[in-house]
């Protein structure tokens, strides 16, 4: 186990009407002027905007609004935001919808005190100091950004998605009621499922050998999303499954799946190679869900780079699948790496995420574009688990177009 520092201070308000206590949060914090951050019509439609509004402004506690934030949140939205908690003295950032909303909201809550573009934390040109507060009403388990110290934010004019990282900005408290959660259609459903396991899989595969305690935990918190995902997508409300959902995607994200993996202390573990060649995909169209490209990254990404280090991914496949290979030779430690590999993504298939990048609108002329803007973003050289080069996240790429069993096929030709 290497050397870490865990910091996790997010509290959190969890089960039914937990949306309603958010008022005596903010009068027991002193905040008097909220600014109300949410997505499309569906939180007012709900009535759930109302009810979070009505409980702050009972709490002497005014609200403005910044609505509209689309997903794959665009930094224009935010600079909208942070002009808005300038102009109203905002003291209190609250996010009500899903990962896009509250990424939106902290980048509003950092930017708003900080004298130059928002934009340069997400291009490295300033790093996060200082932020107003943030509470945030789950409705998306996803992203896990609930409690997480990630911010991801697009740039259209540049056709850019980035990232920034600061514990300054993890939320102050996340109020979390499964039963939001009912009426999500299956495929954002599926989709936040499948970021949920990349979170943890990021992790995983960080170049650091076995770790027991947190490799238990990691692959608990998979299991358990595969056995809810099935349950909750035959009854859409029941609420064990959608709670049980709920907080693994919150645990998924907030590094307790990472303690002891990482290279640094200070550093999250992981190279996150998975979300870096996705983030492309949505940067290129930002109507691709982030879930759905990961669906179809990270089991191309496992299928190029496992031979690196095929112990990790058999510990993989025997702890989260229960797959091992039948004896020691390479034969079978490949058939058993590549069957958890293909029953990962047929998990994710079965829930109706698409397998190939085809299926997400994505052409093979699109190649270019997107390795030059990935190499742009992460460098020449980029990773934890293997170092990628363009020509390898060209070539993770083309593998993508493909059925895995072709796929494996062409290397084995090569071979």
């Amino acid at each position: 186990m290497n050397d870490f520092t865990y910091y996790s201070p997010t509290e959190f308000v969890f089960g039914r009407d937990a949306e309603t206590k958010i008022g005596s949060y903010a009068a027991a914090h002193g905040y008097k002027r909220a600014l109300v951050v949410y997505g499309g019509g569906s939180a007012v439609r709900s009535g759930l905007l109302g009810r979070v509004e009505s409980s702050l402004e009972a709490a002497a506690t005014s609200c403005v609004e910044l609505g509209g934030v689309r997903p794959n949140p665009e930094v224009e939205r935010v600079r909208d935001g942070i002009r808005i908690a300038r102009e109203e003295r905002i003291d209190l950032v609250v996010a009500v919808g899903g990962g896009s909303v509250i990424d939106c909201a902290k980048a509003v809550a950092f930017g708003a005190l900080y004298d130059g573009d928002v934009w340069d934390f997400f291009c490295g040109k300033a790093r996060v100091q200082r932020a107003l507060p943030i509470f945030c009403v789950l409705t998306i388990p996803a992203a896990g950004s609930e409690a997480s110290s990630s911010c991801v934010i697009s740039n259209d004019a540049l056709r850019a998605k980035r990232g920034t990282n600061g514990d300054v900005f993890r939320p102050q408290v996340s109020f979390m009621n499964p039963e939001l959660t009912f009426t999500l259609p299956s495929y954002q459903t599926a989709a936040g499922i499948t970021d949920m396991v990349a979170h943890i899989c990021e992790r995983w595969f960080s170049g650091v050998g076995a770790v027991p305690v947190t490799d238990h935990i990691a692959a608990s918190l998979i299991r358990t999303l595969m056995d809810a995902a099935a349950r909750v997508l035959s009854d859409p409300c029941d609420y064990d499954a959608r709670a049980d959902i709920m907080w693994a995607g919150m645990l998924a994200h907030n590094d307790i799946a990472g303690c002891g993996r990482g290279l640094k202390p200070e550093g999250r573990a992981g190279g996150w190679e998975s979300h870096a060649l996705e983030h492309e995909l949505s940067a290129l169209d930002a109507s691709i869900v982030h879930g759905a490209g990961l669906a179809v990254m990270m089991p191309a990404w496992m299928r190029y780079v496992w031979r690196v280090d095929p112990s990790r991914f058999l510990q993989f496949a025997l702890e989260v699948l229960d797959i091992e290979p039948i004896d020691d030779g390479e034969e079978a430690v490949e058939d058993a790496v590549c069957a958890a590999i293909d029953e990962l993504q047929a998990f994710f298939v079965d829930m109706g995420m698409p397998k190939t990048l085809g299926e997400l609108g994505i052409e093979l002329g699109d190649v270019d574009a997107l390795v030059e803007s990935l190499r742009a973003s992460k460098g020449d050289v980029f990773g934890a688990f293997m170092p990628l080069r363009a020509s390898d996240a060209r070539a993770i790429y083309l593998s993508a177009f493909s059925d895995p069993a072709l796929v494996r096929a062409c290397y084995d030709d090569e071979a």
